[in-house]
């Protein structure tokens, strides 16, 4: 295996592609008593247009069939679940679906072969009938009727579809209640062999275990080396506008204190290292609205705010910037915003003491066998590569290169959601 060394952390990640595609990544821990085995598919709610394996046609599955999928893979033709599977070695299984791909994992500290093969077993052993896909009907529409009543959920909804006006995100994951009474199991084999070939999976392995072990375990899996794989994935994109959908919405839900959301559309299609990009835009809103911000100070003295946070998302050839927040003067808050974003002046200070605060965390963060895992996840998927000099890069960051990127950023090019409190 190759051995990729994350610089100035003391750690290691082991790869190799196997010869049916499948990218393994072992991340060996000495100090630790349990392990996390997480086996992905880059399939994920936007993947709803391809061409089915040995198929020349075009293929528009219904919105929510890779939330569909992971359920019905926990559904094995013995009888036998995961769930009841690891709970025999006290081991924690679960899987998870988002925008971009579909995760299966064991977590524990006992049977690690035994979980290893059977994770890679199940997986690469679907059962579909007719039967077991309509009993899953209702119990998804109950699932997806839930939220119907998250009030947080429904506002990160609403504020994708004020973003985007044909990419996929706009989409629940879970789609609607009308989107999966049209699955079928036909569509669930054509959907699942186009995706879960090895070559399109990723497997990764974080804590205390044996590689050779491992290794051998994988090489030898009977359900593994019998799938098919290498067969080329083709998919129809949609082309997404810069503009966004709407620029503003408003609705009224059942709460007590009223909710905003305010989105930033930034294109990164030209951008030569979206990383470096990213972590720059992390740094402005970081000093302009971290914790320790004079923004949230003043915010919170003038009560235009009880809650706040940002986030950001690559989607496609987009970096979204979202901010939430409570407030009962959610107009004036956004105006805010937009004022902190475009007057908002960063000092060589700042920059210097964030980048402590960075490389801090990272050495911390790395002891972590969860959070070690999930940042290299989020690399390749991402980035297409694991970033193993990330301390060399938060050393090398710097104002010239930060205000080059500031001053290209159109802050304009945003949406804005609000919710109002009802009034009955």
């Amino acid at each position: 295996m190759k051995e990729i060394k994350l610089i100035g952390l003391d750690q290691s990640v082991y790869h190799e592609k196997l010869e049916n595609g499948l990218e393994v990544y072992f991340i060996p821990y000495q100090n630790k008593t349990n392990y996390s085995m997480h086996y992905i598919t880059k399939f994920g709610s936007t993947n709803t247009r391809f061409y089915p394996i040995g198929e020349k046609e075009l293929l528009k599955v219904p919105d929510g069939i890779a939330h569909f999928l992971e359920h019905k893979m926990f559904e094995q033709e013995d009888g036998m679940d995961p769930f009841t599977f690891a709970s025999k070695s006290g081991t924690n299984s679960n899987a998870s679906t988002s925008y971009k791909i579909t995760r299966y994992y064991f977590e524990g500290s006992n049977n690690f072969k035994e979980n290893l093969d059977y994770l890679l077993t199940y997986i690469h052993s679907p059962y579909f009938t007719e039967e077991n896909v309509e009993k899953e009907k209702g119990i998804i529409a109950e699932e997806i009727m839930q939220y119907d009543d998250e009030i947080d959920w429904i506002l990160d909804e609403e504020l994708r579809k004020s973003l985007f006006q044909k990419d996929p995100t706009r989409i629940d994951i879970a789609g609607t209640v009308e989107s999966i009474s049209e699955i079928t199991a036909d569509l669930l084999y054509k959907t699942y062999h186009t995706y879960y070939q090895p070559s399109n999976m990723i497997l990764l392995i974080s804590g205390s275990f044996d590689m050779e072990v491992a290794l051998d375990t994988i090489k030898e899996n009977k359900a593994l080396n019998n799938a098919k794989t290498n067969q080329e994935i083709k998919e129809k994109k949609v082309k997404e506008p810069v503009e966004v959908a709407r620029k503003e919405y408003s609705f009224e839900f059942p709460i007590v204190n009223p909710k905003v959301a305010y989105g930033i559309k930034i294109p990164v299609k030209g951008v030569k290292d979206k990383f470096r990009f990213n972590l720059y835009v992390g740094m402005i809103l970081n000093v302009l609205f971290g914790l320790s911000s004079e923004f949230r100070e003043r915010m919170k003295k003038e009560k235009l705010m009880t809650s706040f946070y940002n986030e950001r998302d690559f989607v496609g050839n987009y970096l979204v910037v979202s901010f939430y927040a409570d407030s009962s003067n959610a107009k004036k808050l956004v105006d805010e915003i937009k004022k902190e974003l475009k007057t908002g002046h960063i000092t060589e200070e700042e920059i210097e003491r964030l980048k402590k605060v960075w490389i801090s965390s990272e050495v911390v963060m790395v002891d972590n066998i969860s959070l070690t895992l999930d940042n290299l996840l989020d690399d390749i998927i991402n980035y297409g590569k694991i970033i193993d000099n990330k301390i060399e890069l938060y050393k090398s960051m710097n104002k010239k290169e930060l205000d080059e990127i500031y001053q290209s950023i159109d802050f304009d090019n945003a949406s804005v959601v609000y919710v109002e409190a009802k009034k009955s």
